[in-house]
């Protein structure tokens, strides 16, 4: 009765906490702002993700889902300032083709034993704060590449997580298939490595206090949510690159579409319940996706550049209405756009269920901070 009551209690302050009025500030760098949804379902906060992991209590997060700096090198101040002023660097700039802009890609296969080092490095350290401030039960699921997942995974079974399978996305994309550099004539017929098709995302879990069902019930994780009463989550999902009105929406080099990003969300939280961390939320796609199904989020991004777009782009996002083609799992649609409450997937449209506002707590159920 008592712990009933805690998180009774928990869950009437976090909806006192987001109706609040926030200040936001305009001055973008300053460290840690943040901004509520007109729906007080996410919040968002300018900050190092480790800096914010070790601030955050133990056991208050549900899921993580998230597309991670891979290399590191990318994403440094030098490499970011090229691929903005359109010369490069680690980024492949692709040349434009029929009056197509084709968006910028990392050239991971550049990366030296020294950048390998710090890419486990990183990876470790991430590891070790996810499986602090998870609760038991919860999945991680973080894309990466086919070149360097197997240094992603081993950091995160060296943390504890069981590996539970991987989400492949289906997608074509501009990466490999490259004939030898400089004697593209000479080897005509060679590629030095298979043109990609796929994406994988690792999935990984918390272990469970117990058995599943028990886990289930006190904390809301220790599974993956089923897209209907029929038919489970499958781990290959057909995809395409974000189209060019949702790039228009949130230009960042990575972005992925919300027709696929929604079916990753919608499985991580197995009752609908809990909150969603994205710790490198970039332009936002994660945050918004949880915000289109309805469910609590928290996203973080130390780029001032990228976190200012993502405090436009989020609330489009969400209301964004993905292309038929764009995303589906199993022969089912995802949400083609934000769906009522207590409504059901069917004909497309994703199931967003009222006890998935914060007025139904459960173990580690977080406030709004």
């Amino acid at each position: 009765m008592e712990i009933a009551k805690h998180f009774k209690e928990s869950a009437q302050q976090m909806q006192l906490d987001c109706a609040r009025e926030y200040d936001v500030r305009d001055d973008v760098q300053a460290n840690a702002t943040e901004i509520m949804s007109q729906t007080k379902l996410y919040n968002i906060h300018l900050s190092d993700a480790f800096t914010w992991f070790e601030a955050r209590e133990e056991n208050s997060i549900h899921a993580i889902v998230t597309d991670p700096p891979y290399g590191l090198k990318e994403y440094t101040d030098i490499e970011k300032t090229k691929l903005r002023n359109g010369r490069g660097g680690v980024w492949r700039i692709p040349p434009s083709f029929d009056g197509c802009k084709r968006s910028p890609l990392p050239r991971f296969t550049i990366l030296d034993d020294t950048d390998i080092a710090a890419l486990c490095s990183f990876f470790t350290k991430f590891a070790k704060q996810a499986v602090r401030v998870l609760v038991p039960g919860s999945h991680v699921m973080i894309a990466t590449n086919p070149l360097l997942s197997q240094y992603v995974y081993m950091s995160l079974l060296a943390a504890g997580f069981e590996k539970r399978g991987e989400i492949i996305r289906l997608v074509q994309t501009l990466r490999g298939g490259d004939r030898p550099k400089n004697a593209h004539e000479e080897f005509h017929d060679v590629s030095v490595m298979p043109r990609s098709a796929w994406e994988p995302w690792g999935l990984f879990r918390k272990p469970c206090e117990g058995r599943v069902q028990d886990n289930l019930r006190k904390w809301g994780t220790g599974g993956l949510r089923r897209v209907s009463g029929k038919n489970p989550f499958v781990d290959v999902i057909q995809s395409a690159p974000a189209r060019r009105e949702e790039r228009k929406i949130a230009p960042h080099p990575s972005l992925k579409p919300q027709a696929f990003m929604r079916q990753l969300v919608r499985a991580a939280l197995p009752l609908g319940r809990g909150t969603i961390l994205d710790p490198f939320m970039g332009s936002g796609s994660t945050v918004a996706a949880a915000e289109a199904i309805g469910y609590v989020s928290i996203g973080i991004e130390k780029d001032s550049a990228y976190y200012s777009v993502a405090r436009k782009a989020i609330p489009a996002l969400a209301r964004f209405t993905p292309n038929g083609a764009n995303g589906r799992s199993g022969g089912a649609l995802a949400a083609a756009e934000r769906p009522k409450i207590d409504s059901y997937q069917k004909g497309g449209c994703i199931r967003r269920e009222a006890d998935c506002r914060p007025d139904r707590p459960i173990s580690g159920a977080s406030q709004c901070v």
